[in-house]
């Protein structure tokens, strides 16, 4: 079959790297894809939103399978346009309906999700313009650190941790008022911070059955020791070793289940991700917030993991016969650390010429921000390249990925190199 995978990024590419494995897809396509995907499928300079454009491609090209990667096309409806149209509801996609979306499209749609299903989670409020000065009353009950989310999409910049109680009121006058966000922060969710350590749990679904895949852990802030400003995420490891049977147990029974159950009560319908993100309190897990679709870097480290032919898994997925599917893993650690820009998550250059990835051994390479120019491969994004190892220690795996980064050159790179340092 052909298939298209909509995205740029390093989750689009090792998408792209798995897809092409399989002895069942005859064409890929990635729309816009990067200097990566170029080796392995046709890129298409269409964006991931211009559904009309992408319409015409899937016609033209015979397209019958579309995998979203990214979640501006699955808030935006992207789901619901191919199945609500007759020249296109046969085609097999990839993602949940935009009601399904909501799920991270609105903060404040999934921490209501969570209290109708006894989902654990932290106690919240949600505020808008016209309720500020409520919302300053109610970090006053909290203790610091204080938690503001937006409640729309905000390129997961729309999260804000603060000590100061006057700084967290700034922040919430800023978000409301001001607009900070834009439109996603006509709402602001506030919530009590959660002490523990993070990890994600990845579900595959096709509405009425799901499969758990690989754990993950990533790396948010850009400084290491975790510190400072936060990023799409600097590198990630899984399985992760603290999820004993016990704790997978427990995220089972009260989120997973519960979160899949919700889904079908309400009709939703939902063919694709849920990434659960997660925080170990003591022995107790809760959920921080719901993604509906692969995470990145986790997907750099998952995919990989999995031996599964994965155009196979999701034939299953669309055609609601998931229970049939049992997944198969590779028993190794995979690391992967992410290569980018000089000042990023601020202001960055875009256009380094990127060399050295080619002599790269016993890793993968996953471009993120990258783009072809008078053939080089030169940097198009904040986060670059990610580069990921396997080995049945994740320290050994760090260990490679770190050597053949020092292969790989472009003016400013820059890295963690303290990935897995909490472990």
């Amino acid at each position: 079959m052909n298939i298209l995978i909509l995205g740029a990024g390093g989750r689009e590419h090792t998408f792209a790297y798995k897809i092409a494995q399989s002895s069942k897809c005859d064409r890929l396509f990635v729309a816009p894809g990067n200097a990566g995907t170029v080796a392995l499928a046709t890129n298409v300079e269409i964006g991931v939103t211009d559904f009309e454009a992408i319409k015409k491609l899937v016609l033209d090209e015979n397209i019958t399978m579309v995998v979203v990667g990214p979640e501006d096309p699955l808030v935006h409806g992207v789901y619901d346009f191919f199945k609500n149209d007759a020249a296109l509801s046969e085609i097999a996609v990839i993602g949940p309906s935009k009601r399904g979306a909501l799920l991270e499209g609105s903060k404040e749609r999934a921490k209501e999700f969570m209290a109708m299903y006894n989902i654990p989670t932290a106690a919240y409020e949600s505020f808008k313009a016209e309720s500020l000065e409520a919302g300053k009353a109610f970090l006053e009950e909290l203790k610091p650190p204080y938690v503001l989310k937006a409640d729309g999409l905000a390129a997961g910049k729309g999260v804000v941790i603060l000590n100061d109680l006057d700084e967290a009121k700034a922040e919430l006058t800023d978000m409301l008022t001001n607009k900070k966000f834009g439109a996603a922060s006509e709402t602001v969710v506030i919530e009590e911070f959660l002490d523990g350590i993070e990890l994600s749990v990845f579900v595959l679904t096709d509405g009425k059955n799901y499969i758990t895949l690989p754990t993950a852990k990533d790396y948010k802030r850009i400084g290491e020791g975790d510190k400072g400003l936060n990023t799409g995420g600097m590198g990630a490891i899984s399985p992760v070793p603290f999820a004993d049977a016990a704790l997978m147990e427990k995220i089972e029974n009260r989120i997973i289940k519960p979160t899949v159950e919700g889904l079908k009560a309400e009709e939703i319908e939902y063919k694709g991700f849920i990434f659960i993100g997660l925080i170990k309190v003591g022995d107790e897990p809760k959920v921080i917030e719901y993604n509906v679709r692969m995470g990145d870097p986790e997907t750099e480290v998952v995919l990989p993991r999995i031996k599964n032919d994965l155009v196979s898994v999701f034939e299953k997925v669309a055609a609601q016969k998931l229970d049939e599917v049992e997944l198969d893993l590779d028993s190794r650690s995979a690391a992967t650390v992410m290569l980018v820009s000089g000042g990023y998550p601020e202001a960055y250059q875009k256009g380094k010429v990127l060399t050295g990835s080619e002599d790269v051994e016993d890793s993968l390479v996953f471009h993120a921000g990258t783009s072809l120019k008078d053939g080089d491969v030169v940097t198009a994004g904040g986060r670059v390249m990610a580069v990921t190892s396997l080995n049945d220690d994740f320290r050994e795996a760090l260990k490679t990925s770190y050597t053949n980064i020092k292969k790989i050159k472009f003016d400013q790179m820059n890295y963690r190199t303290d990935i897995g340092f909490d472990l």
